[in-house]
């Protein structure tokens, strides 16, 4: 059994087929018979666990079981007391109402890699970083409530699974390790 970690560069696709000449994980790893256990759209950066074990996937993936995930965001604007407040509380995002989580404006990450391209910059509009950690994990969730609270997502990068982060493993874009499945738990 394997259990691969990930570090997903920006807008590498989360499968193994070709799509229309863009990266996927075939450009990075070339591991027989391993599937994502979780995704991340292709505009988001960071850790993915990968595994060849059904059973380890389906644990990793599903609900009941889901680990927290911790999320660095650099959003366009200043949030406020009352927009962290609305991001750590059950949000209705339209289709589905997101669970409580933890949301903290924290200072820009020296130690992150430049995003290539670079984001967008505008010079009238002032942009911060925050630290979310979700228990759950929706299509698209992040971007869905920072826009919801009017601090669109410039850039997101997933740091940390569970247990295994970037400070307890670093790897930089497009590099992977084997973990063992003990190390996901907190």
């Amino acid at each position: 059994m394997s259990l691969i970690l990930f570090n997903k560069p920006f807008q590498v696709l989360c499968q193994f087929s070709p799509q229309d000449g863009r990266a996927t994980l075939a450009d990075h790893l070339s591991i027989p018979n391993i599937y994502p256990a979780g995704r991340l759209d292709a505009d988001s950066e960071g850790l993915m666990l990968l595994t060849d074990d059904g059973k380890l996937q389906h644990m990793i993936a599903h609900p009941d079981h889901k680990e927290a995930k911790v999320y660095i965001v650099q959003v366009e604007g200043v949030p406020d007391a009352a927009s962290l407040a609305k991001l750590q509380s059950p949000l209705d995002l339209g289709d589905f109402v997101t669970k409580p989580c933890k949301a903290v404006q924290i200072e820009a990450p020296e130690w992150l890699w430049p995003r290539n391209p670079p984001i967008r910059e505008r010079a009238d509009q002032p942009t911060s970083w925050l630290a979310i950690t979700l228990q759950e994990g929706k299509n698209r969730q992040v971007r869905r409530m920072t826009a919801a609270v009017g601090l669109p997502t410039l850039r997101l990068v997933r740091t940390a699974i569970g247990g295994i982060s970037l400070a307890t493993h670093p790897l930089m874009p497009g590099e992977w390790m084997e973990v063992s499945p003990k190390d996901i738990n907190t």
